[in-house]
């Protein structure tokens, strides 16, 4: 068994505009857009705002399978610029593609990712080298995420 532990380095809000824009039913699921408005970063290692931009690229399966496709752009609160990236999924169930037509989805859901981070700021540059696990939740009443963000050591 290998050896490992999870480090917590912050933790995330982040409001998305409502609603989402939805392309609609495509031969992988339902494929639809969120896009971020802003959020609150927080935590011991990375502290500042999730920016105005980005969003998350998502589909629908038809097995209920939410799949995540985000990016987010984290301004820290000395002015470093970090581009995250993540995957993962948001299990709604085996109906959630027959709720999510039904605009009948849960109030909130947990979400599991894994974030990569990359920027040339020098005092944050030790995220680059960093997988993460992000666990989190939907919000979909508030059109919020909300995530702890770990580093894999």
């Amino acid at each position: 068994m290998i050896d490992f532990r999870l480090e917590h380095i912050f933790s995330y809000s982040a409001t998305t505009q409502s609603p989402a824009e939805l392309i609609g039913p495509v031969a992988e699921g339902i494929r639809g857009n969120a896009y971020v408005v802003g959020g609150v970063v927080s935590g011991p290692r990375v502290r500042g705002i999730v920016r105005p931009v980005g969003g998350d690229w998502f589909t629908v399966r038809t097995d209920g399978v939410f799949i995540v496709d985000a990016r987010i752009t984290i301004e820290t609160h000395d002015g470093a610029l970090i581009y995250g990236s993540y995957q993962g999924v948001i299990d709604l169930g085996e109906d959630g593609y027959q709720k999510l037509l039904q605009q009948a989805l849960p109030p909130t859901a947990q979400i599991h990712t894994a974030p990569r981070f990359q920027t040339a700021h020098p005092d944050y540059r030790w995220l680059n080298r960093l997988q993460c696990l992000g666990v989190g939740e939907l919000d979909q009443e508030h059109n919020e995420i909300r995530y702890d963000v770990y580093a894999v050591q």
